[in-house]
């Protein structure tokens, strides 16, 4: 794989999801890695009991894994309904009440990258008054993240799955970026690097590498077709990670794939065992 430079982390929220939230720590930590990463657990609260919070903090500190990544609450993932900070209503003031939630959740853990992902466009409502909902709530959390000593992520989703969702490219993403660093003055907004959405968007990925490598903050792979392990699809993961590395890419690269029909034990076969703990 050529990967010995780069510092995996496991995405708990779509990897060992056979089993219960509270075990998959030590099962990733039996498979060799110490850092993981989530989605926000509690689909359905963006304030949940501070016994479920204490219970996780718990859960990640027993089995030695370091959180690198989490997001803010965005609703049920994954699916086509995804993301909530620029949808009207109910769900950018679940966004809001999350978001020092959400925050002193990493800082209690050390996690330093909070994902913000933008919501699907809604009827009745203008694309610009969504625009500017969702830039007043990214700076809202860019304030969060910045109290904790870290940056809050920006990802740009994939059309075909997700057609409703606005931020589908990169340069389109870098944009939202550059829009809340401009806001807020932090200059803690960065790209996430989705090496999966990017593909199924047609994208030339060894460009956006070039490019935008600079102000990524995060990246995330996944194999294409089927988001499945590298290895499993066409995307040359040797090249794109070495890419990365060369244009000064230093930072976690999160394991965000399907495991197949199999334990997620046994979709890491691709990465030697050696590689698997953060150097």
């Amino acid at each position: 794989m050529g990967s010995s430079d780069h510092r995996f982390t496991v995405n708990l929220s779509i990897l060992f999801t056979e089993l219960p939230l509270l075990e998959r720590p030590a099962a990733a930590a039996a498979a060799g890695f110490r850092a993981v990463e989530l989605w926000w657990p509690w689909v359905d609260a963006p304030v949940p009991p501070q016994s479920d919070l204490d219970a996780l903090r718990d859960a990640l500190r027993d089995a030695g894994t370091q959180l690198t990544g989490l997001n803010f609450y965005a609703g049920r993932l994954p699916g086509p309904d995804r993301g909530a900070l620029s949808v009207p209503g109910e769900e950018s003031e679940r966004f809001r009440a999350n978001v020092d939630v959400a925050a002193g959740f990493a800082e209690s853990l050390g996690c330093t990258a909070l994902n913000a992902l933008y919501g699907n466009r809604v009827e009745g409502v203008s694309d610009e008054e969504q625009d500017a909902l969702a830039l007043a709530n990214l700076q809202l959390a860019a304030r969060a993240a910045d109290r904790i000593g870290a940056v809050v992520l920006i990802e740009a989703l994939n059309a075909p799955e997700s057609p409703r969702c606005p931020v589908v490219s990169a340069p389109r993403a870098v944009e939202v970026v550059e829009q809340v660093n401009a806001a807020t003055g932090l200059d803690n907004a960065r790209f996430l690097m989705d090496l999966y959405h990017l593909s199924m968007n047609g994208e030339d990925l060894a460009g956006v590498i070039e490019r935008y490598a600079g102000v990524t903050g995060h990246v995330q792979i996944a194999d294409n077709p089927g988001r499945g392990a590298p290895g499993t699809g066409d995307l040359d993961f040797t090249d794109l990670l070495g890419r990365l590395r060369k244009h000064g890419y230093d930072g976690w690269v999160g394991l965000e794939y399907k495991p197949g029909d199999g334990p997620s034990a046994g979709s890491f076969g691709w990465l030697p065992a050696p590689l698997r703990g953060a150097r």
